[in-house]
C-alpha cells in the first residue's frame, strides 16, 4: 500500500523536476552564449571570462552534495525552499551588476542556490520510483536538461537583440513558480539529528578546486602547490574524519570509483562542444552572438526528443549498448569538428547533433551503471558525488579550454584545415577524440564486461 501511495505521488513530481532543470540548464547555457560580449565589455581574456562559467559550477558542484546531505537532515522540500528562494536572489543581484566582480558574485549566489536541483533531481527518483523504472525517470529528467539546452540558445540570441545581457539573470527567477508544487507533492520528512556535516571537508574541496583553476587562469606554480596541498588534506580528513564529506566507502567501492572517474573525464571532453562553439563561431566563424544561439539549437532539440529514448535504449538493449554507441556519435562528432572546423555555420551545426546527443547518452548510460554499483543506503550521497564531480570537471574544463584559446596555435594536426583561427580548435578536438578512446578502452575492459557478464548471467 506504502509503495503504490510512493509511486501515485513519484508521478508528477518527476515532469515538475524535468521543468525545473529546463530553467535551471538554460541558465547555464545561456551564459555560455554570451561569454565574448561579457569579455567585450569588461576588457577580459577567453581564461578570465571562463570565471563566469567556472566559478558557477565549482560552487554549484560542491552545493549538490551539500544540499544532499542537508536533505537527510532538514528533508528535502525544506532545503528545495532554501535553495530556490536563495537562486532567486542570486538572479536578482546580477540582474543590476554594474562590474564584473558583481557579475561574478551574483553567479556564485545564484549556484549556491541553483545546486539544490541536482541534488533533488539525484534524490527524486531513489525515494519515489523503483530501480526498474530508473532508466525511464533519468530519461525524463534528460529531456529537461536537453529542452534547457535547446531553448537557452534562443533565449539568449534572442535576449541580447533586443535587451542588454545581464537580462540573463531574469530566466532562473521563474524557478520560483515550481515552488508550491514541490511543497504540496514532497511528503514531510523527520528531521535526523544524528547526521552531521562536514564544513571542513567541503572547505578543503572548494579551496583545492579553486587554486587549482587559479593555476590554470593565471599560471602560476604558488595556486598549484596549494592545490596539492589542499587535495591532500583532503584525503587525509576523508580517512580521519568520523563522517567525511566524501564518504569512505564509497572511495573504497572499486565499480564506483572507476565509473566516478570515467564521468569526470566523458564529462571534461564533453564540455567542450558547449564551452568551446561560441568561442568558435565568434573568432572563426565571425558570428554574432545571436546567429551563435542558433547554431547551438538543433543539436539541442534533437538531443531532447531523444532524451527519453536513450532511458529505455538503456532498460532494453543493456547499459553497455547505450555506452558504446553514444562513444560512436563523440568520436565521429570530434572527427568533423577537427576536420571542418574552418568550415560553414550549417555544417557546424549538423556535427554538433552527433556530440551533443552522445553526450546525452553517455551520461544517462555512466549515471544509471554507477547507481547500481551502490548500496541502497548509499545511492543518495553516491549519486550526489557523482553530480559534483561533473560540475567540477566542467569548471576545469572551462578555465584549461580558454587557457588554451588564449595561447592559440602557430600549427595545425588536422591537414584538412587551412585557416589559421581555426588551429587552436581543430587541434583541440582532434586530442580530445582521441582522449575518448581511451575512455572507451577503460570502460571495455573495466566496467563494460562485468555488466554484460552480469546481464548473460541473469538471462
Amino acid at each position: 500500500m506504502e509503495l503504490q501511495a510512493q509511486k501515485r505521488q513519484g508521478q508528477p513530481i518527476i515532469y515538475i523536476l524535468a521543468f525545473t532543470l529546463v530553467l535551471s540548464v538554460m541558465s547555464g547555457t545561456m551564459f555560455n552564449i554570451v561569454l565574448p560580449v561579457i569579455a567585450e565589455q569588461f576588457q577580459l581574456t577567453v581564461a578570465q571570462v571562463s570565471w563566469v562559467t567556472s566559478g558557477y559550477l565549482l560552487v554549484y558542484a560542491v552545493g549538490t552534495v551539500i544540499y544532499g546531505k542537508l536533505s537527510d537532515m532538514y528533508g528535502l522540500r525544506s532545503v528545495l525552499t532554501f535553495g530556490l528562494v536563495l537562486l532567486a536572489l542570486g538572479s536578482l543581484f546580477g540582474l543590476f551588476a554594474q562590474a564584473y566582480w558583481m557579475v561574478l558574485l551574483g553567479r556564485v549566489i545564484q549556484a549556491a542556490g541553483a545546486a539544490v536541483i541536482p541534488a533533488a533531481a539525484s534524490i527524486i527518483p531513489v525515494r519515489y520510483y523503483p530501480e526498474e523504472q530508473r532508466g525511464l525517470v533519468l530519461g525524463i529528467a534528460m529531456t529537461g536538461m536537453s529542452i534547457g539546452s535547446a531553448i537557452g540558445p534562443v533565449v539568449a540570441a534572442f535576449v541580447v537583440s533586443f535587451l542588454h545581457w545581464r537580462w540573463l539573470f531574469f530566466m532562473p527567477i521563474l524557478t520560483l513558480i515550481t515552488l508550491p508544487y514541490y511543497r504540496g507533492f514532497l511528503r514531510e520528512e523527520s528531521r535526523r539529528q544524528d547526521k552531521r556535516m562536514d564544513w571542513m571537508g567541503g572547505g578543503l574541496l572548494v579551496g583545492a578546486a579553486a587554486m587549482l583553476l587559479l593555476a590554470i587562469t593565471y599560471e602560476t606554480w604558488i595556486a598549484g602547490f596549494g592545490s596539492v596541498v589542499l587535495f591532500i588534506l583532503l584525503f587525509m580528513r576523508i580517512n580521519y574524519a568520523n563522517e567525511p564529506f566524501i564518504p569512505r566507502d564509497l572511495t573504497r567501492n572499486k565499480g564506483f570509483s572507476i565509473g566516478l572517474t570515467l564521468a569526470f573525464l566523458a564529462t571534461s571532453i564533453g564540455y567542450s562542444l558547449y564551452f568551446l562553439t561560441p568561442q568558435l563561431m565568434n573568432q572563426v566563424q565571425q558570428l554574432d552572438t545571436g546567429m551563435t544561439g542558433f547554431v547551438m539549437v538543433p543539436a539541442a532539440v534533437v538531443a531532447a526528443i531523444l532524451g527519453k529514448s536513450g532511458g529505455k535504449l538503456a532498460d532494453v538493449k543493456g547499459i553497455p549498448f547505450l555506452f558504446y554507441s553514444a562513444s560512436a556519435m563523440l568520436l565521429i562528432c570530434f572527427s568533423l569538428m577537427s576536420s571542418f572546423a574552418e568550415k560553414s555555420p550549417v555544417a557546424i551545426a549538423c556535427f554538433l547533433i552527433l556530440g551533443v546527443v552522445g553526450q546525452s547518452f553517455l551520461y544517462m548510460s555512466l549515471s544509471n551503471q554507477i547507481s547500481r554499483t551502490l548500496a541502497k543506503e548509499q545511492i543518495g550521497v553516491g549519486m550526489g558525488v557523482l553530480a559534483m564531480s561533473n560540475f567540477i570537471a566542467g569548471a576545469v574544463a572551462a578555465n584549461l579550454y580558454g587557457k588554451i584559446v588564449d595561447h592559440g596555435s602557430g600549427v595545425h594536426w588536422n591537414p584538412m584545415i587551412m585557416e589559421p583561427k581555426a588551429f587552436v580548435y581543430s587541434n583541440l578536438y582532434l586530442v580530445l577524440g582521441f582522449l575518448h578512446v581511451f575512455i572507451l578502452l577503460i570502460y571495455r575492459y573495466k566496467l563494460g564486461k562485468k555488466v554484460s557478464d552480469r546481464i548473460t548471467g541473469n538471462s
